[in-house]
C-alpha cells in the first residue's frame, strides 16, 4: 500500500487581497440608510459656507442653526422613532405650546416652585401620547387624523384655559438658577443648553433601535404590524409608549423654551408641526414604515436647520427665501431616495466554495 505526496508543484490557493475587503467595507457603508442624509448634510453646508461667508462660519453663525436643529432635533428623534413604526404624530405643536403654558401659569401666575412646574409641564406631554396612543391603537383610525384632532383640541384648551385662568395669552416666569443652568442656559452667551440635551437624546435612542429587542419591535412594527403582533409583538403597548415619548420630547422643548425665553405664549409651537416631519423624511425615514435609523434623522435636522438660517447669511433677497429652502430640501430628499433605494436592494456577497 503506498501513500501519495502531496504535489509540491501545486501553485497555492491566492491569499484573500485586502483591497477587496475594504471595497467590500465601502460596499456595505454606502448602502447605509444615513448615508444619503450624510452626504446631504455636508452638500448644503458647504454651499453656505461658500455664499454665506464668514458670518455663517462664525460663532454666531454656527449658533443660529444648532441652536434650531437642537431645539427640533429633540421632537423629531421621537417623531422619527413613530414614523419608523408606520405611524405619524402632527400634536406636537400644540403640546410644546400648551406645556409651556402649563409650566408659565403654575410656576410663573400661580408661584409654585419651577420643580412642580416642570413635572407639570412634562406630565401633559406624556398624558396627550398616551391619549394619542391609546385613541390609534383602540380605534384603528389613521394616526393623522387623530393626532390632527389632538392638535385642534389641545391648542383650543391651551387657549381657553389660559385666558380664563390668567387673562392673558402671554405668561411670565422667573426661573430659579439651577432650572436656568439645566434648560435655559446660554453657553458662551449663544450656544443653548438644549444641544447637550439633544445629543444625549440620540445617542440614548440610539442604543435602543439599535441595540436592544425593543428596536427590532419598531422596525417589525413599521414593517408589517399584524405578522409583528403574530409573532408575539405587543404592537399596542409599543405604539402608546412611542406616542408618550414624542409627546414628552415636544414638552420637555417647551420647558427650555420657556426657560430661555423667561415666559411662554400660546401661539409658540405651532412651526414643529411639519418641520420635524420634514427634518425626518430628509434624514431618510420612510413615510411608510420599517426604514430609518437615528443618526439620519440627526443629520435630516441639521440639514434642515442650515438651510433654514443659511439663506439669510448670503444677502440675497429674502423674498426668495422659501423657493429655495423648497428646492434644496427637495434635492436632498432625492439624494437620500437614491441612497434608500441602493440599501434596500443591497444583497452581501457571499463567499464562493473550493
Amino acid at each position: 500500500m503506498t501513500t501519495s505526496l502531496p504535489d509540491r508543484t501545486a501553485k497555492p490557493e491566492p491569499a484573500v487581497v485586502p483591497p477587496k475587503q475594504s471595497e467590500s467595507r465601502l460596499g456595505r457603508l454606502r448602502h447605509r440608510p444615513e448615508v444619503g442624509a450624510l452626504i446631504g448634510t455636508i452638500g448644503v453646508f458647504v454651499f453656505f459656507a461658500i455664499f454665506g461667508g464668514a458670518k455663517f462660519m462664525a460663532p454666531a453663525g454656527a449658533a443660529s442653526w444648532l441652536n434650531i436643529a437642537a431645539e427640533l432635533g429633540i421632537i423629531a428623534i421621537p417623531v422619527g422613532l413613530l414614523m419608523i413604526a408606520g405611524e405619524l404624530d402632527v400634536s406636537v405643536g400644540s403640546v410644546l405650546a400648551g406645556s409651556s403654558m402649563t409650566l408659565a401659569i403654575v410656576s410663573g401666575h400661580w408661584g409654585a416652585p419651577m420643580i412642580v412646574g416642570i413635572l407639570c409641564a412634562l406630565g401633559l406631554g406624556l398624558l396627550t401620547g398616551l391619549l394619542n396612543g391609546i385613541l390609534v391603537t383602540r380605534t384603528n383610525v389613521h394616526s393623522l387624523v387623530v393626532t390632527l384632532a389632538t392638535l385642534s383640541g389641545l391648542a383650543g384648551l391651551t387657549l381657553g384655559l389660559s385666558r380664563l385662568t390668567t387673562g392673558t395669552t402671554s405668561v411670565p416666569v422667573n426661573p430659579d438658577p439651577l432650572s436656568k443652568s439645566l434648560f435655559g442656559q446660554l453657553i458662551g452667551g449663544q450656544f443653548e443648553v438644549a444641544i447637550f440635551w439633544w445629543l444625549g437624546l440620540a445617542a440614548l435612542v440610539t442604543v435602543v433601535l439599535q441595540g436592544m429587542k425593543y428596536g427590532n419591535w419598531i422596525f417589525a412594527i413599521g414593517g408589517d404590524k399584524e405578522s409583528a403582533r403574530a409573532t408575539g409583538i405587543p404592537v399596542d403597548k409599543v405604539k402608546i409608549a412611542l406616542y408618550m415619548a414624542s409627546g414628552f420630547g415636544a414638552a420637555l422643548v417647551g420647558v427650555i423654551q420657556t426657560i430661555l425665553y423667561n415666559g411662554a405664549q400660546v401661539a409658540n409651537g405651532q412651526s414643529f408641526v411639519f418641520n420635524s416631519i420634514i427634518a425626518v423624511v430628509i434624514g431618510g425615514v420612510l413615510l411608510t414604515g420599517g426604514y430609518g435609523s437615528v443618526v439620519g434623522v440627526v443629520l435630516g435636522t441639521l440639514t434642515f436647520a442650515i438651510v433654514n438660517q443659511g439663506i439669510y447669511y448670503t444677502g440675497w433677497n429674502s423674498d426668495w427665501a422659501s423657493l429655495i429652502l423648497g428646492i434644496l430640501i427637495l434635492a436632498a430628499v432625492l439624494m437620500n431616495n437614491t441612497f434608500r433605494r441602493l440599501a434596500l436592494s443591497y444583497k452581501p456577497r457571499t463567499a464562493k466554495k473550493a
